[in-house]
């Protein structure tokens, strides 16, 4: 099925019953046939954080908590956010015996929905700490051109840098896309960890800021920022990690590397 036919866009009724056939699952392939062949497409993880958890004890009493969903980055499908939104509230009236119980019940829905492995993590409903960003912020930098939709081309090496060799940890606030299906706008904070030949920070800054009237998944903008690095600057290791802020209880967090000792771990900022 195509994502014009989940619900995302739609008026719909929250489910008060147990409903696990609400998750759609988008398959990767197609967005992916243009960068399937680069290193560290298939490497990474999908971070999802869930701000609206709640379900029944043994006794009928209502808990709550935030949840992390890991979504490793080789799954075939991701899974469409409203319904993943939906199943959530399709949980809130259902019993579980421990926390261990709606743990995996829900590890194996979303297990079968995506095709791969998923993992939850809960944390108590006011454990779960911002982060402050480490890095270089790039957003004070003034690019030579600027353009509305994603372009390769603005990206350029630091031609004052003499082919200088570093390693370097960017990060920017200022990435903006758009839902593919409703045109709702997206927000992020994009981190680029880089080994190789210097870039020019102020053409990633504008290819970033390109982002802006684009269309697209966050997963899928995350996967062509990471594509069109890769392809410009052939470094040496690349790791592209987008946190982007919460929409409908949900924030999604998609981080691809070309050398798994990259991996960064999962973090919150003040913005999410």
């Amino acid at each position: 099925m195509s994502v014009e036919q989940s619900l995302l866009g739609k008026d719909t009724n929250y489910p008060t019953q147990y409903q696990p056939d609400i998750l759609f699952p988008i398959s990767r392939a197609q967005a992916r046939e243009n960068y399937a062949h680069i290193d560290g497409i298939y490497q990474g993880k999908d971070w999802w954080h869930v701000f609206e958890i709640s379900w029944l004890n043994a006794k009928g009493i209502p808990q709550v908590a935030i949840g992390r969903i890991t979504l490793p980055a080789n799954s075939p499908n991701l899974i469409e956010s409203k319904s993943l939104k939906l199943y959530f509230n399709s949980l809130n009236f259902t019993k579980f015996a421990t926390r261990a119980d709606f743990i995996a019940t829900v590890e194996k829905d979303l297990s079968k929905a995506a095709e791969a492995e998923i993992t939850l993590t809960l944390f108590q409903a006011d454990d779960l700490a911002v982060s402050q960003p480490q890095g270089l912020c790039i957003d004070e930098l003034e690019p030579e051109r600027l353009k509305n939709h994603p372009d390769a081309t603005l990206l350029s090496l630091d031609t004052e840098a003499q082919n200088q060799e570093l390693e370097i940890d960017l990060y920017s606030h200022l990435l903006r896309s758009n839902c593919p299906v409703t045109g709702q706008p997206d927000w992020g904070t994009v981190f680029i960890r880089y080994k190789g030949k210097k870039p020019c920070y102020r053409s990633i800054l504008a290819y970033i800021i390109s982002y802006r009237q684009h269309n697209g998944f966050h997963e899928q903008c995350v996967e062509q920022i990471y594509a069109d690095l890769w392809e410009t600057f052939k470094p040496e290791k690349l790791m592209v990690y987008a946190t982007y802020t919460r929409r409908g209880g949900l924030d999604i967090n998609p981080c691809r590397v070309s050398d798994l000792a990259w991996m960064p771990s999962p973090i919150r900022l003040a913005r999410q």
